[in-house]
Formats: C-alpha cells, sequence, structure tokens
C-alpha cells in the first residue's frame, strides 16, 4: 500500500469528524469519528493485514472516549482522549526506558536503525512532546469553544507531530547504524 493511502487511513477520520461537526453538533461529529475511525481500521486491516499499533491504540480510545461521548450526551470524554493518549504514552514510554525496554525501538525499528543511545535520546524527545501535546489539549479544551477546539485537534495537532518528526532528523542521523551494528 502506497504512503498516500496509508495516511488517507490514519487521517480520514479526523478530517470526516472536523466536517462532520462543521454541520451538526459536537456529539453527532463523534459518533461519525467513531463510525469513520471503525471503518478505517477494519480497512487497513483488509489491505494490509495488520492494522498498525500507533492507529489501533488510538482507535480503541477513539471508540471508548466516544462511545462514551455519545452514550452520556457528553463532549468531555472526547475532549480529554488526546490528554489521556498522549499521557499513556508518555507514561509506557517512560515506564519502558526504567524497565530497559526501548518501546520506540519496537514501534519503529523497521523503519530505520539507531543506536541504544539513539533509541533513549528520541524516546525521551518523544515523552517530552507526548506531554506538550497533552498540556496544549487541555489550554485548547478549557479555554476555548468545541470548534476551535476541533480544529485545533485537527489541524494543529497533525502539523506539530509533522514538524517534531522532522526536527528529530538530526538526531536520528546522527545516531544511526547499519544493521549489522544494531
Amino acid at each position: 500500500m502506497n504512503q498516500l493511502a496509508k495516511l488517507a487511513l490514519e487521517a480520514g477520520p479526523l478530517v470526516v469528524f472536523f466536517v462532520a461537526n462543521a454541520t451538526t453538533t459536537l456529539v453527532t461529529a463523534t459518533a461519525v469519528f467513531v463510525a469513520a475511525t471503525v471503518v478505517s481500521l477494519v480497512l487497513s486491516w483488509l489491505v494490509l493485514r495488520k492494522v498498525p499499533v500507533m492507529p489501533l491504540v488510538g482507535g480503541v480510545f477513539v471508540v471508548i472516549f466516544g462511545g462514551l461521548t455519545v452514550f452520556l450526551g457528553d463532549e468531555l470524554f472526547i475532549k480529554i482522549k488526546p490528554t489521556v493518549v498522549n499521557l499513556l504514552f508518555a507514561t509506557l514510554l517512560v515506564a519502558g526506558l526504567a524497565t530497559g525496554r526501548l518501546f520506540l525501538k519496537l514501534a519503529l525499528g523497521t523503519a530505520f536503525a539507531l543506536s541504544d543511545e539513539g533509541w533513549r535520546r528520541l524516546t525521551w524527545r518523544w515523552v517530552f512532546f507526548f506531554v506538550v501535546l497533552a498540556a496544549l489539549n487541555e489550554v485548547v479544551w478549557r479555554s476555548f469553544d468545541s470548534d476551535t477546539w476541533v480544529a485545533f485537534k485537527v489541524w494543529g495537532i497533525m502539523p506539530l507531530t509533522l514538524v517534531f518528526s522532522l526536527l528529530q532528523l538530526p538526531l536520528i542521523n546522527r545516531y544511526q547504524t547499519t544493521e549489522e551494528s544494531v
């Protein structure tokens, strides 16, 4: 599957969420988001015969928090989902470092080969980034209206993540190794 199709499967539900939110209530848009996420995960499975870890974990949380939002009619749950997910990722990465496991290496090790020191440094950077995203989400949902929060979720978090990822390239290049020496 080409990269554009993968991007569409991962980002498609967010775009659907944004469009639905523009035409209906946040609770209804959340129901549409949950459905689009499930469809995306099923399509990933049908096409790839696997679902990448990050979209799977994110999808599970969309179903849980989105389901609570729809069932209870309370926007709070979908709004705190990014905070909970980002703090969970940060906590898991720190727990991995504390126990000598490089979870980021397990998740991304097929993308590039780094020395263990490189993986540790990259992991700490991602921990920091996940905590910052959680804090930003809290500020935005508590300080602005729902439409602004949805726009931030769709058009803020993804570009921030892309920019952050690109800023990691010097570290990746510095600690990149050949497959034999990993």
